[in-house]
């Protein structure tokens, strides 16, 4: 595990940074940009729980979260890096757990009848949040995965997540008795 006994380090003053396997790129680089958005869904869902939420949700997120933060990893090292390095990384099994869950969520909640707008609940409409930012952190690691390798299971997982979010924030509102805010074409 990582020790911080100084947080600051001034390397960053001239816009580089430095990818897990040590080489500075700049702070735009594609792959910084996709695991710093990665990191900000991810303080999105801690907004998503401490607004709180329903227990079954209260149970997954966290676990979610701490996926991030392996997905993280699997996109702050260069492929080649993680063969020198033990690292925690996104796996089949991931992507198969958030397919559970929506299957467990989506037969609570039923199909779709309508488009729905994001909102109803608070916690519904923070998730809703952090779907459009997985959506980002998708299309960005879309780019990156063209320009370089990627992890196998980095682009289905956030393409999961971000389908997981959206039931989930159907599933709030469920739980919290809110009727889901349906799109009036035209209105």
């Amino acid at each position: 595990m990582p020790r911080l006994t100084k947080i600051y380090t001034k390397k960053g003053d001239k816009g580089l940074t430095s990818l897990g396997g040590g080489q500075r790129v700049p702070k735009d680089h594609l792959r910084v940009s996709v695991y710093g958005t990665v990191d900000e869904l991810n303080s999105h869902l801690g907004v998503a729980l401490a607004v709180g939420l329903c227990q079954r949700l209260n149970e997954v997120l966290p676990e979610i979260q701490n996926e991030l933060f392996d997905l993280g990893s699997d996109l702050c090292f260069l492929e080649e890096d993680k063969q020198t390095h033990s690292l925690p990384h996104i796996e089949l099994r991931h992507v198969e757990r958030l397919e559970q869950l929506i299957d467990e969520l989506m037969a609570l909640v039923g199909p779709l009848k309508n488009f729905i707008l994001p909102g109803g609940s608070l916690g519904a409409a923070q998730l809703q949040v952090a779907r459009t930012i997985c959506r980002r952190a998708e299309r960005e690691a879309a780019t990156l995965a063209r320009a370089e390798t990627i992890g196998a299971q980095v682009l289905p997982y956030l393409n999961r997540l971000s389908d997981a979010l959206f039931v989930m924030a159907r599933y709030e509102n469920h739980m919290q008795g809110v009727p889901e805010p349906l799109w009036r074409p035209g209105a």
